[in-house]
């Protein structure tokens, strides 16, 4: 690792002008930046501290019925924030980022920048239509979190751009969101295939709104829109799950074949996470459906 000035503001204009200078990078929790720079797969002369800045670290209720999460907020203070409650598929995912050690320091902002197909919390926040806030030398701006993500390691992010906030929609009644993932060790492994999967039931129990995203099968994270399709506007039943969800989801998957796992076996993950993705969230929402 070569030599690195280190800084760190306590305002987010001062981050941003420091990040204007030389080769800069930010640093909020610093379990995936360090390693990398470590292993040269990064570089930097400059590593700005985010962490000083209060506002984010902060998780906050939205006046509209949301939440904001502040980037520098840890995966442990996400996991057992009050707020958070209502997101219970975002709770589950931020403690499965490595061991507990790790979740007390990494910052769900940094795992979502870190843009690694596999990050388990990004799936269900999607699934939530989070958006990203960001600030820069050229102002602020919003996007949806899925449009994001640029490629495996990559965002839109501009040089002397920070993430700042992960705001969440408001969570309606008659609604449920579930995270599953497969890995071949039951703790502190990556993602072959993981999905998530949100249904929203109108007051006729169809479903209203259906959003799924898979992680580990595409160059960035997916939804799965022909799979949503599927679902959306008929009745959570057996023969939906089984079938015609679960092969839509197959075929919405862009996967590679890899020393983990084959192409062809990571779309059959994730048919059957799909399947059983939907199957717990009709159990929430109080649907009997045939064990899948």
């Amino acid at each position: 690792m070569r030599n690195f000035i280190y800084v760190a503001p306590t305002l987010l204009e001062d981050a941003i002008g420091e990040l204007r200078r030389g080769e800069a990078r930010p640093l909020a929790g610093g379990t995936d930046l360090l390693p990398q720079l470590r292993e040269g797969r990064r570089l930097a002369d400059r590593i700005v501290d985010l962490k000083r800045i209060t506002d984010l670290s902060a998780i906050r209720p939205l006046p509209q019925g949301g939440v904001a999460i502040g980037a520098a907020a840890s995966a442990t203070s996400v996991a057992c924030h009050a707020a958070i409650a209502r997101y219970p598929a975002i709770a589950a995912s931020a403690r499965l980022l490595g061991s507990l050690q790790v979740q007390n320091r990494a910052s769900l902002g940094g795992n979502v920048c870190n843009a690694a197909p596999s990050a388990d919390v990004v799936p269900a926040l999607i699934c939530h239509e989070a958006y990203a806030h960001i600030a820069g030398a050229g102002g602020r701006r919003q996007l949806p979190l899925e449009s994001l993500f640029a490629g495996p390691g990559r965002t839109v992010l501009q040089a002397d751009e920070v993430l700042t906030v992960l705001s969440l929609a408001a969570v309606p009644q008659r609604s449920a969101t579930t995270y599953l993932r497969f890995t071949p060790r039951r703790e502190m492994d990556i993602a072959i295939a993981g999905v998530a999967v949100r249904i929203d039931l109108a007051e006729d129990r169809s479903i209203a709104l259906a959003r799924i995203a898979l992680a580990s099968v595409g160059p960035t994270p997916l939804r799965a829109m022909a799979a949503e399709r599927v679902l959306r506007g008929n009745r959570l039943d057996r023969d939906l799950v089984l079938a015609a969800a679960g092969a839509a989801a197959n075929a919405d998957a862009r996967p590679i074949s890899d020393t983990r796992a084959s192409a062809d076996y990571r779309r059959s993950l994730v048919e059957v996470l799909t399947r059983r993705a939907l199957a717990a969230s009709a159990r929430t929402l109080n649907i009997d459906l045939d064990p899948t």
